[in-house]
């Protein structure tokens, strides 16, 4: 398998898909209903997520894109209910611990400036974290970003080297409720077109 996108295919209903070649095989991904399904899910069934489809999730986030192609990131996997817990007391988000896999997702250059001035490390794992968010919903499985936590605590827990640093946890899991309607501004809101308005 390549591990790169093919050309776009059509689903029976006229979607257009992508067609992923992704650790265990290829599958056919409708990407714009991945993205409206996927919400932040806070409540999760006692339920493991199967091996398989854990590793094309995590698959799904070594493919995205990053600054220079570094690819300097981490993905550190949470399984152990004790060590579940602790994240969740250091991220005071008790629901945290009802996910059965929290992944924690680490920069090893968090302070690397783009030529724009913005540090690469957190917009990279943010790439790669939103990869994992919408295939999880291609699972049938879902997440939920978490920024607050304490970063000291957090890394102490999963041995995170000095030089490096926790950009967001990721709850993972089955949803155990139905997905929410979305609200969002109007696309009018947050689109302007030759200069900001």
């Amino acid at each position: 398998m390549s591990g790169q996108a093919e050309a776009p295919a059509k689903a029976s209903r006229g979607a257009t898909c992508l067609k992923m070649s992704l650790a265990g095989g290829v599958r056919i991904v409708d990407v714009y209903e991945a993205i409206t399904k996927r919400y932040s899910v806070r409540a999760y069934e006692d339920r493991p997520v199967e091996e398989d489809k854990l590793q094309r999730i995590l698959d799904a986030g070594r493919l995205a894109p990053s600054a220079r192609n570094l690819q300097a990131w981490k993905f550190v996997i949470a399984r152990d209910e004790q060590l579940r817990a602790a994240l969740a007391k250091a991220a005071d988000q008790s629901f945290l611990a009802e996910a059965p896999i929290i992944i924690a997702v680490v920069s090893m250059e968090p302070d690397r400036k783009m030529y724009c001035g913005i540090a690469a490390g957190p917009v990279d794992c943010a790439i790669a974290i939103d990869h994992m968010t919408l295939a999880a919903v291609a699972e049938g499985l879902g997440t939920c970003w978490i920024g607050h936590f304490d970063q000291d605590a957090c890394c102490e827990l999963l041995a995170v080297p000095p030089k490096a640093k926790i950009i967001e946890l990721l709850a993972l899991g089955y949803p155990a409720a139905a997905t929410p309607p979305k609200k969002r501004k109007a696309i009018s809101e947050v689109v302007s077109y030759d200069s900001f308005k």
